[in-house]
């Protein structure tokens, strides 16, 4: 057979195949800044063009091609500027789909040296499989390769993604395709090459003959998923619903939490759904290019609700961008399978856990974000406001005893209030940086709730995901006192649908799966022997 021959005579010899000798290794996560974003000029030469149009306002786009002046008159005649942000490789290529082949950006020490590594390709296409080589040397980047045993490693982009913070998804096609490897090898070698020590893989689902989780799921950033939906029983809804129930019963994000999930619908062509011979059409195959998210659509499908999907999920200030995907599609991929990020090679990294909306009106509410830049941080201001017109307000933050860690406080805020904020940092080599990228004209959000009960103030529901539900969804609630506390959900005939019951003080979750709920509106209500608080749910 053609596979088995190919990984036996495999050569890379640009390529160095031991461990990078670096040590507290980070493979950042997509939402990042980054330096570039690589395509490979060939076939869907109309949909390459409008990754073109997007990304060169956000960063440099390195396209790998045989004949530059080609690629040139193409964008010219499609009215594409050719400004300095495009970069030309020449070289060897076999197909369009680099997510799958292309560089795989590494930090060491979380945030010094860039540098690259170099899976075999799953594909039996050696010139693909050197376009990793081709960039790391345009780059000036060291490269290293998981192309010799004991650290042979097959894998693909498409169905690979990190949180940034040694966490990442697959599917089970990694183990299926190093079936001589036992899955603590597999583990090892992510380890020692990409810095990985969380690992988390799903089964692959029946109807997707590529197995790649970009298909049907996205991270977002360190603490929210995006996952695509189907209609109850439909296609490859049901394990799609498995493989997220088993994430979030097992494994939590990078704060500790359950994750946050958004669910996207999946659309269908004239065909049908993937389970009746369909194209397998998606919404998640998206990129995200610092401050614009490009999303593939389609002439089927609901263009409008699925960019108003990521325009809630991202936070404020993010530009949305569809771009239609009607003839790659047919060929098993999207955007996100015929791009590749190139991370920055000064990042300045911010990380803090979003704020909730809650229904304290008393204490402060807390940032506490994880900064770090090679040079060190010089200082870390929190803005703030409660209007959207009007200016920030702003609080210099403090480093905490871990130096990485810096604390501010936006002051408690009456019921009713909404809050706008964003975190900036400046390093002592003077780079600036902010949390969420699109600020000072984006931000987060959250609100102060209203007060519902007597003595509510002591115990709260924050924001149920995912809301609409069908399947798994987290009821994070929080008490100041310790104490039992009861969740009930009913219905709007006030017919008791189920109850939990549980003892605890702080932050705590209820799951409810409500997979066999009826479509409809519920109340969730959570009490105990002093309050009482309800929330809405809506059932799909």
């Amino acid at each position: 057979m053609i596979w088995p021959q190919y990984l036996e005579n495999l050569k890379q010899n640009s390529t160095v195949s031991i461990p990078p000798p670096y040590s507290n290794l980070r493979a950042p996560g997509e939402w990042e800044e980054i330096d570039a974003i690589c395509i490979t000029w060939t076939s869907y030469q109309s949909t390459l063009k409008e990754i073109v149009r997007n990304a060169q306002t956000q960063c440099n786009v390195i396209i790998v091609c045989s004949d530059s002046t080609q690629v040139k008159s193409y964008l010219t005649s499609n009215n594409v500027p050719l400004t300095n942000k495009l970069k030309f490789v020449k070289a060897s290529f076999n197909s369009i789909w680099i997510r799958d082949y292309g560089p795989n950006c590494v930090y060491s020490n979380e945030v010094d040296s860039l540098f690259i590594v170099d899976w075999v390709y799953n594909r039996p296409r050696p010139a693909d499989d050197a376009v990793p080589a081709s960039i790391a040397n345009f780059l000036n980047v060291p490269l290293y390769g998981t192309t010799t045993t004991p650290a042979k490693l097959v894998h693909t982009g498409g169905n690979y993604q990190s949180n940034g913070f040694g966490q990442a998804f697959s599917s089970k096609l990694v183990l299926d395709e190093n079936n001589t490897l036992t899955v603590a090898q597999v583990d090892s070698i992510m380890y020692d090459f990409m810095g990985i020590n969380s690992y988390i893989k799903m089964n692959t689902l029946p109807y997707d003959g590529i197995h790649h989780i970009d298909m049907h799921f996205k991270l977002l950033d360190e603490e929210t998923l995006l996952v695509g939906e189907y209609p109850s029983g439909v296609s490859d809804g049901p394990q799609i619903e498995a493989n997220l129930q088993y994430v979030l019963s097992n494994f939590t994000n990078k704060y500790g939490k359950p994750f946050k999930v958004y669910r996207i619908p999946m659309p269908k062509n004239s065909s049908g759904w993937p389970s009746a011979g369909g194209d397998y059409l998606t919404y998640t195959n998206s990129v995200i290019l610092n401050k614009t998210v490009i999303v593939p659509v389609y002439s089927s499908g609901n263009t409008a609700q699925a960019l108003g999907i990521y325009k809630n999920a991202m936070p404020k200030g993010y530009s949305v961008v569809g771009i239609n995907c009607d003839q790659i599609i047919q060929a098993s991929g999207a955007l996100h399978c015929i791009t590749k990020e190139i991370s920055s090679k000064d990042p300045l990294l911010i990380s803090y856990k979003k704020l909730e909306d809650t229904y304290d009106n008393i204490n402060p509410y807390s940032i506490n974000a994880y900064i770090k830049h090679r040079s060190g941080i010089q200082n870390a201001t929190l803005f703030y406001r409660t209007d959207s017109v009007s200016a920030f307000s702003y609080i210099n933050m403090s480093q905490g005893f871990n130096p990485d860690y810096w604390l501010g406080e936006i002051p408690p805020q009456a019921p009713g209030t909404r809050i706008q904020y964003y975190v900036k940092a400046v390093s002592n080599s003077g780079k600036e940086q902010y949390r969420p990228l699109v600020s000072p004209q984006g931000y987060n959000e959250f609100n102060v709730l209203g007060i519902t009960g007597i003595n509510s103030e002591s115990i709260y529901i924050n924001e149920i995901y995912p809301n609409p539900s069908k399947g798994i969804t987290v009821i994070p609630v929080n008490t100041i006192q310790k104490g039992v506390t009861k969740l009930t959900v009913y219905d709007l005939n006030g017919r008791e649908i189920e109850s939990q019951t549980k003892e605890f003080e702080g932050d705590q979750n209820y799951f409810l799966n409500t997979s066999n709920y009826n479509s409809g509106i519920y109340i969730i209500e959570l009490s105990n022997e002093s309050s009482l608080v309800r929330k809405k749910l809506i059932v799909r």
